[in-house]
């Protein structure tokens, strides 16, 4: 059987030689390739020559993820506050606001420059909760999800353990976000209903109760949770594509610096894909917190196929920048705090005996 499973396994684009898995405890990496005995059967891999801050899975491990989480989402999120003002008012009144240039354009003439910044408190509060769920708990899905499929499924399948452990995290990442999607996307969409999150909030919860805030739970996850599938499941395979066919070196072989343009660049690459896919939900989402009394379904069916893809082009802009931008701070985050950073998965030794690939 696995005579015939070798030939592709040799073809396989993504393959690559053994990976080291790193010991409890934090000690000093070394370049030699002996590999010790794995105790944690994670994705995690001993990097050359660096002494980490603290044990890959540990609690420090995952407040700290959770630290650069907070920075990636809130900031980039924040920063592309009207971008994503123009966009959401292009989905929602798309007669009115034709197109992003003449979004932006309409936005300050009636607004002016101060417009565009409507809805930046709750979107940086928001965002910086989700971010706190989404790359916190998807370290922790990550270890937890690979740990139970053992070393050799986690590699072979490790595409689904990026998309199970991304799915799981942003499922509690978007029911951090909701209240504050909900009021941003008042504040945004519908003029004189409220200037600033204190005077969205309590109007809200007047007028619908608690309801108010959960109601775009479901189309949040039927918009994110492909989304961050897409973002983490692309960005980690690119990573290795891009070592293994592009960069003309090894990875331990690179600077830091060099590291986080490969980071950088992938995380454009998954974003582009991320807004695609999210997209049509994302549409959904803008016209039914602006709406009272409708639901997903009812706003899908009006909208149709051609309305639930209007502000695309605007939001593949705004996705691809700040997904690139959210991988590049998480990265640096994670250098600045000198956490582990495992390279990309290569096949484990037992699995390439198993295969023939050794000799």
């Amino acid at each position: 059987m696995f005579s015939s499973i070798a030939p592709l396994a040799r073809h396989n684009p993504f393959y690559a030689p053994h990976f080291q898995l790193v010991q409890d405890g934090v000690r000093k990496r070394t370049a030699e390739p002996a590999a010790a005995p794995a105790t944690r059967r994670g994705l995690a891999a001993a990097s050359a020559d660096e002494e980490y801050s603290c044990e890959y899975g540990s609690l420090k491990f995952y407040a700290l993820c959770g630290v650069g989480g907070v920075l990636s989402c809130g900031l980039t999120h924040t920063g592309v506050v009207p971008l994503d003002l123009v966009k959401c008012r292009m989905q929602v009144d798309p007669q009115k606001y034709k197109s992003i240039f003449n979004g932006f354009s309409v936005t300050i003439k009636e607004d002016g420059v101060r417009g565009l910044a409507k809805g930046w408190a709750p979107t940086f509060i928001g965002y910086s909760m989700q971010g706190l769920c989404k790359f916190g708990f998807y370290e922790v899905f990550k270890i937890l999800y690979g740990n139970m499929l053992g070393e050799e499924n986690a590699y072979l399948w490790r595409t689904s353990l990026y998309l199970a452990a991304s799915a799981s995290a942003e499922f509690f990442a978007d029911i951090a976000l909701a209240p504050m999607e909900a009021a941003k996307v008042r504040i945004q969409t519908q003029p004189g209903y409220a200037n600033t999150l204190r005077q969205a909030l309590p109007k809200m919860f007047a007028e619908e109760g608690i309801w108010a805030f959960y109601k775009g739970v479901a189309p949040l996850w039927m918009r994110q949770i492909p989304y961050t599938m897409m973002k983490f499941a692309c960005f980690e395979r690119t990573v290795e594509a891009l070592y293994k066919y592009v960069v003309p070196k090894p990875r331990s072989e690179c600077t830091k610096g060099e590291q986080l343009v490969v980071t950088f660049v992938a995380g454009y690459i998954a974003g582009v894909f991320c807004a695609i896919v999210s997209h049509p939900a994302d549409s959904v989402v803008s016209v039914l917190n602006k709406e009272k009394g409708s639901s997903a379904s009812q706003v899908l069916m009006r909208l149709g196929f051609k309305g639930v893809w209007k502000g695309l082009f605007a939001r593949i802009i705004m996705i691809g920048t700040l997904t690139a931008l959210q991988w590049f701070i998480y990265d640096s985050v994670k250098v600045y705090f000198r956490l582990p950073r495992p390279p990309p998965p290569e096949m484990p030794e037992s699995l390439k005996k198993k295969l023939g690939l050794t000799e």
